[in-house]
């Protein structure tokens, strides 16, 4: 089969890669769209050491599940982090955080830049019938985006700052809009801008943002100058919540978090079923973010489509995706 490889930082476009044989309790699934997102990127940069098929964001077709037929034919999205099931944090319900783990595309396991890929039956959860696969490829990083409310309480009182318009970032927006809170986002892109405009969502140039002003500061922009406008930004007793990976170590003052009271959040992946109750309900619309379809044979033009600064979701379209 085809499939994107990349290995020592570079990237290749190989025909001889075989088709996946299933394991016990999983599946075998035929990819119609991926989705190209920013930790894609970093890989390629060095963010950290993988070989193999990159790629997690994804929707498919169910095309063999020995353990379970009646699955056969079912459109699917996948969760990426495939865990042990034994470990303690798997046993105290933190499956994603599990000491075993692979993820899709990004820890030791293949991904979906690709025509076939592998995961546990449980790892891949239906989409409703109404839901377009350019709407169900968000599915992941719309889950990342929700965590965020997963994690913190956000009321209309709260006034909110969003570091970052990128993919990532307009998602988040979108998420946060529904909370009713006094939300802004810093955009630095017409095209961003323009997201944001369509989704009637504040943006605020980022030489314009007011230091200790918000409560709360999500930064997700994956870089050292985005972390430093969100610690300015947010006010005393205030949150900071990270939905950066940094390629780069950060410097940080800690003696102002301490005195200033500062929490600090990390924020990873996030549960796929609230992400497609809001896709099937259509209260967001990530599609709006669609820059581009490239077939997989152009891969490579795509990945360095993506790379442009301010590029929003470059799609990978492999096999019979259906558009609305």
């Amino acid at each position: 089969m085809q499939a994107v490889w990349l290995e020592n930082n570079a990237l290749s476009l190989r025909d001889d890669i075989s088709v996946p044989e299933p394991g016990k309790s999983e599946a075998l699934v035929k990819v119609r769209l991926a989705g190209i997102c920013g930790t894609d990127l970093a890989l390629i940069k060095g963010y950290h050491s993988f070989s193999g098929i990159p790629g997690h964001e994804f929707v498919g077709e169910i095309v063999r599940a020995s353990d379970r037929p009646e699955r056969m034919g079912e459109r699917v999205v996948g969760e990426i982090n495939v865990a042990c099931g034994r470990c303690a944090h798997c046993l105290a319900n933190m499956p994603r955080h599990c000491e075993q783990r692979t993820a899709l595309g990004v820890l030791n396991r293949n991904g979906a830049f690709t025509e076939y890929v592998c995961l546990p039956l449980e790892n891949l959860i239906s989409v409703p019938a109404g839901v377009s696969d350019e709407a169900a490829v968000f599915v992941e990083p719309l889950a990342a985006a929700l965590e965020i409310r997963e994690q913190i309480t956000i009321e209309s009182s709260d006034f909110v700052l969003v570091i970052g318009a990128g993919r990532l970032g307009q998602l988040i927006a979108q998420t946060l809009s529904l909370t009713g809170c006094n939300l802004q986002v810093s955009a630095r892109y017409k095209n961003q801008r323009d997201v944001l405009d369509t989704c009637n969502i504040s943006w605020i140039d980022e030489d314009s943002i007011p230091a200790s002003y918000y409560n709360i500061v999500v930064e997700a922009t994956g870089s050292v100058v985005g972390f430093a406008a969100a610690r300015k930004a947010v006010r005393a007793r205030g949150t900071i919540v990270l939905k950066s990976t940094y390629n780069e170590q950060v410097l940080v003052n800690f003696s102002s978090i301490v005195v200033d009271e500062i929490t600090l959040v990390g924020s990873r992946c996030g549960a796929f079923g609230p992400a497609i109750n809001l896709l099937k309900k259509s209260q967001v619309d990530p599609t709006l973010l669609i820059e581009r379809r490239y077939a997989l044979k152009d891969a490579r033009a795509a990945l360095a489509h993506a790379s442009q600064p301010g590029a929003l979701k470059v799609l990978l379209q492999v096999a019979g995706a259906k558009f609305e």
